[in-house]
């Protein structure tokens, strides 16, 4: 039988979210020598080598645009396409891995996908999809989403796959349904929860969903109810607002010295313009 193959993938679009980036690898390589993939969009060549400095890193040319939040998003669509591996685990760039999470690749043996919950589930009262001024279900039913009073908002930071018919077809779907939130940037909001939620209720999917302690969004630790004895794997938090713990966990002589030139040269995830642009400017 052939040795199933499997590794890690992130995305790197723009040089605001390369400090994030630069931590997520050594976070894993904490852990991991597995291979890690680095979807690119507008890094520049001068600075591939410090991702390579990691080892077993390969750097792929993600969906180009100009706008490289909406750059990321379409990496993200095609990330079956792209990833190289029979059994992937997409991880954003803005997390730090603390703990070992060999149970979700294992669990791919038998799951076609499996994802965590947003920290606000309930589609609903997603706020976080829709514009100002505009109601959420009703907006995101009329504009062609099939989703209702119990569809769940998942978080697309954590997303694990396996190869197969379902899953091609549920990327195709989540293509489809993100196509919608770009064309109709007055009324949504640059997310692809709204689509993600869309594309998983309507595939077949074997679905595993992973509780909060995989995708711990540390910006909204309050609205998470955890035993305090619970341990947290995976921290979703851009690396300025990390915890202190989280940042010595990659704390080496490689990342202070690259930290360093951090503050001088580049510029991170606060000071990112694009996040903040007006919709008719995503095109």
């Amino acid at each position: 039988m052939t040795q199933k193959t499997r590794g890690f993938v992130t995305i790197l679009t723009g040089i605001y979210a390369l400090q994030d980036c630069i931590h997520f690898l050594a976070s894993v390589r904490n852990i991991y020598a597995d291979p890690i993939v680095v979807l690119l969009d507008q890094v520049p060549w001068i600075v591939h080598p410090l991702l390579r400095a990691f080892g077993n890193v390969q750097l792929i040319p993600a969906p180009s645009h100009l706008n490289p939040v909406l750059a990321s998003r379409r990496a993200k669509l095609a990330l079956y396409d792209l990833s190289p591996f029979d059994y992937t685990l997409y991880l954003d760039s803005d997390i730090c891995l603390l703990e070992p999470i060999d149970d979700v690749f294992k669990a791919l043996e038998h799951r076609d996908l499996i994802v965590t919950k947003d920290v606000q589930p309930a589609i609903p009262q997603a706020r976080n999809l829709v514009r100002n001024g505009y109601e959420i279900l009703p907006t995101l039913q009329r504009l062609g989403f099939p989703l209702d009073d119990a569809s769940i908002q998942y978080n697309g930071g954590f997303m694990a796959f396996s190869r197969s018919a379902n899953v091609a077809q549920f990327f195709q779907s989540f293509c489809r349904y993100f196509g919608i939130v770009v064309r109709h940037p007055n009324e949504l909001k640059l997310k692809d929860q709204g689509a993600l939620a869309a594309a998983i209720a309507t595939t077949p999917l074997n679905l595993g969903i992973l509780p909060p302690t995989y995708n711990f969004m540390d910006k909204w630790k309050q609205a998470y109810r955890l035993d305090p004895e619970v341990s947290i794997k995976v921290l979703h938090a851009t690396y300025p607002y990390r915890p202190q713990y989280a940042k010595d966990r990659t704390r080496t002589l490689y990342t202070r010295l690259f930290d360093q030139l951090a503050n001088v040269c580049i510029p991170n995830q606060r000071d990112n313009p694009w996040r903040q642009q007006q919709p008719n400017l995503i095109h």
